[in-house]
């Protein structure tokens, strides 16, 4: 089953306990997927994506999956 829940950076921040503003760095760096929407500026990424991202970024301790 696919989830196609668009996550915001809060909502991304949120899934992996961190700032908002953590996650915005996270994209200026990099380090972040390309946005899977684009809404009036803002980005947004598929909870798929966000899911995915998680489970293979350096330093993951087996973050629990919500």
């Amino acid at each position: 089953m696919t989830d196609r829940r668009l996550w915001s950076y809060k909502d991304i921040a949120a899934h992996i306990r961190v700032q908002p503003d953590t996650v915005r760095s996270y994209r200026k760096h990099g380090l972040l997927p390309p946005p899977d929407h684009v809404e009036r500026g803002k980005p947004y990424w598929y909870a798929d994506t966000v899911r995915t991202w998680v489970a293979s970024r350096p330093g993951n301790r087996s973050r629990r999956e919500d």
